[in-house]
């Protein structure tokens, strides 16, 4: 099939979109990279009048680190980002997940902002962002106003963002200290395939091993994905042994949500959650003793 026809605009500044997107509302579509967005409008999943390409808007290619937080322009391109060594210092985590998102020449087209407005419930940028609750900037005629990023994902393929918006940047925490390790991981049919589920964790130790901070998040088995910073703050003050860690699993396992579909039964993806969240704690948990190891050496 072929999309329904459309207007296209390209505005140059950021100032122009926002216009635009405030004129035509719910009949406009803010076009990035459009690697889920094309698909769509082939298949006639989508039919907007309007197109606004925002792929040349110098505001939203901005990375930057400053003030305990890196800032990722929404244009950045997914390549960009999984090649950063700034990135990659700041927040490893981004890069780890990064490599499991579609194959390179998705990533070479797909964007940062694209993968989070789009909010596939299966994606690994939005798991990432809900597990370390980032900050998303949005733009309108009206302003930027911020928004977390666990009350940003609503559902599947929902968001906060309001017809007239467009999303800025994102904003994620840099955990300062130098012994945090984190994990990403999932199970798709092939690589690159929609994952069925994953899992992410990230974790600060001490010198002597005991947990500061933890945090953990399954994606795709939920209609948006799922942070746990409850059951997190239980491994807070602990020394991470393997109990504890297959508890707090089983426990985030029992929170998802998930619906039969052809790659799996729910059933199967909660088993899959379980056994995910618990691989992901334990490979954090080794990425930060190597740190600790490394201290000391």
């Amino acid at each position: 099939m072929k999309a329904a026809p459309f207007e296209y605009a390209r505005p140059s500044t950021l100032e122009q979109a926002c216009a635009l997107l405030a004129e035509h509302g719910h009949d406009a579509k803010v076009i990035a990279g459009g690697q889920s967005l094309v698909p769509m409008l082939a298949m006639r999943l989508l039919a907007p009048a309007w197109l606004i390409d925002v792929a040349h808007l110098p505001e939203l290619h901005v990375t930057s680190t400053q003030a305990g937080q890196l800032t990722i322009g929404a244009m950045t391109r997914q390549s960009i980002a999984e090649a950063s060594a700034t990135l990659r210092d700041a927040v490893p985590l981004i890069g780890k997940a990064l490599k499991w998102v579609g194959h390179t020449s998705t990533r070479n087209r797909g964007t940062v902002g694209g993968s989070l407005v789009h909010a596939d419930p299966s994606a690994e940028l939005p798991l990432v962002a809900a597990l370390l609750n980032a900050t998303l900037t949005l733009r309108s005629v009206r302003g930027a106003r911020s928004i977390a990023a666990r009350d940003f994902f609503t559902g599947p393929m929902m968001t906060a963002t309001a017809p007239d918006e467009c999303l800025v940047d994102v904003r994620f925490p840099i955990w300062e200290g130098g012994r945090t390790g984190s994990a990403f991981d999932e199970i798709a049919t092939r690589h690159g395939d929609f994952a069925i589920v994953a899992a992410a964790a990230q974790m600060t130790v001490d010198a002597g091993g005991t947990c500061t901070r933890a945090e953990l998040a399954i994606g795709g088995a939920s209609p948006a994905p799922l942070a746990f910073p409850d059951l997190a703050t239980r491994l807070v003050g602990s020394r991470l042994d393997d109990p504890l860690l297959r508890d707090v699993a089983r426990e985030a396992a029992a929170r998802v949500d998930p619906t039969n579909d052809l790659q799996a039964t729910a059933a199967y993806r909660c088993h899959l959650a379980g056994v995910l969240a618990e691989r992901v704690l334990r490979s954090a948990r080794g990425d930060a003793s190597r740190l600790v190891t490394e201290r000391l050496q």
